[in-house]
């Protein structure tokens, strides 16, 4: 079944352990803002989609201060390499490898993120 474009949902999914796991539409996304989502173990998730439409998902919990606040973060690149800066003390993390660009004994969890159509 072909289904028309205003029909399709793209879906945000991220690789777990179990497997993919749809955390949001598409859509719902603001490219530059970042989205908090609840994985099933109770972790949260800041997801991100840039300007680009490249999609990411960190940890959402700052390390410096413990507060669940990244997915509130600013998005910017440095040298080419996307981070978000947390929205409290302005430490940057690299979304790709989750590491602290100002301080490199700290780095945050990433997880791998991809788009998939809902209805295929």
């Amino acid at each position: 079944m072909t289904l028309a474009p205003e029909q399709t949902t793209f879906r945000v999914q991220l690789r777990l352990p179990a497997g993919w796991f749809g955390v949001c539409d598409l859509p719902l996304l603001t490219p530059g803002r970042g989205v908090a989502a609840l994985l099933p173990d109770g972790t949260q998730v800041a997801v991100f989609l840039d300007r680009a439409g490249s999609v990411y998902a960190v940890s959402n919990r700052d390390p410096f201060t413990g507060a669940y606040v990244l997915s509130r973060g600013l998005l910017g690149s440095a040298e080419g390499r996307p981070f978000v800066a947390s929205p409290l003390l302005k430490q940057r993390f690299d979304l790709e490898t989750g590491a602290c660009l100002d301080d490199a004994d700290v780095r945050i969890p990433v997880y791998a993120a991809r788009v998939r159509d809902s209805a295929a």
